[in-house]
């Protein structure tokens, strides 16, 4: 092989090389500027924040942030054991979104001046005496300060007893899945998915704390102090010892499960047995004036008439 054709292969691998290189640049900066158009499509695209805002109502842009004001000022001189109790409240009804201890004081305050202003307006129109008007304002008071808070109770009540209501069948499952050989954090979520309702959301819950470094125990008293449901706590406890004294998952499961579907049982045993005393009302109150009404009538209709004449 003489001297030319080796110049001339050198010089084709050397074209070769420069053609490869240009081509690795030219994709990196294809690819750079492909980058670059998805961050700036993601900051023009209609999820960025000023979008969010301007897309709420004004009157939403314009109380909340008063409310949220008021409710830290609130919280901030009301006492510890007051924010503490609503912070608990929001805990059982399950962290609505948007609503905390401060907005939950400034509704109270809110609705408080809202009560007293709404009796002295009805006191002006119904042209009550004034003694009357400053007794409506003070029952319009009390009720527009504890409203918010016994509408929370209310809600918290509620999800508590769909709590108790799903939870005999949500362990017979759970028991159901461990015997079958899945672990315990696989159970849960399987639980979680297929149960749904506000128990679905606590385990679900209880799985997400987990994933992120909490330890199942700490993840399962978390779930204890979410909710008043003795059951619910006396299967939290159970758990939290198998999992420090390391006894069988799957036989606690099946003696939890057995205990829970006796409680229920209970329950429905005890109201059953409340509902003859409940009963008295409606028929004192509806039934019995009817009964009087059509058995007397005729005699009382009679009766008169003889007197009459």
């Amino acid at each position: 092989m003489d001297i030319g054709t080796i110049g001339l292969l050198a010089a084709f691998g050397a074209a070769f090389l420069g053609f490869v290189a240009v081509g690795d640049v030219v994709l990196e900066r294809h690819q750079m500027y492909k980058r670059l158009r998805s961050v700036r499509d993601i900051q023009l695209s209609p999820t960025d924040v000023r979008h969010k805002e301007l897309s709420k109502s004004p009157a939403e842009r314009l109380l909340l942030p008063i409310v949220r004001r008021l409710g830290e000022r609130m919280r901030r001189f009301a006492p510890a054991s007051v924010g503490d109790r609503l912070d608990k409240e929001l805990a059982f009804a399950g962290s609505p979104p948007g609503w905390d201890a401060a907005r939950i004081l400034a509704a109270k305050l809110l609705s408080f001046a809202s009560g007293i202003v709404g009796a002295f307006l009805l006191t002006l129109v119904a042209g009550l005496r004034p003694i009357q008007g400053f007794a409506l304002a003070a029952i319009g008071a009390i009720v527009g300060y504890y409203l918010p808070e016994w509408l929370l109770r209310a809600k918290s009540g509620r999800r508590q007893e769909a709590l108790q209501r799903a939870l005999p069948d949500a362990l017979d499952l759970l028991s159901i899945t461990v015997e079958a050989g899945l672990a315990f954090d696989a159970a849960l979520d399987r639980v979680a998915q297929n149960a749904g309702g506000p128990l679905g959301e606590e385990f679900n819950r209880v799985i997400t704390e987990m994933r992120i470094g909490t330890s199942r125990a700490d993840a399962l008293r978390g779930l204890g102090e979410r909710t008043t449901v003795p059951e619910l706590r006396s299967f939290v406890m159970a758990m939290v010892q198998a999992d420090v004294f390391g006894i069988s998952i799957a036989r606690v499961l099946q003696v939890q499960a057995a205990e829970m579907r006796s409680k229920r049982k209970q329950r429905a045993e005890e109201r059953a047995q409340k509902v003859p005393v409940k009963i008295v009302f409606p028929v004192l109150a509806c039934i019995f004036p009817a009964m009087f009404l059509v058995i007397l009538g005729p005699a009382v209709q009679q009766i008169s008439r003889t007197l009459l004449k």
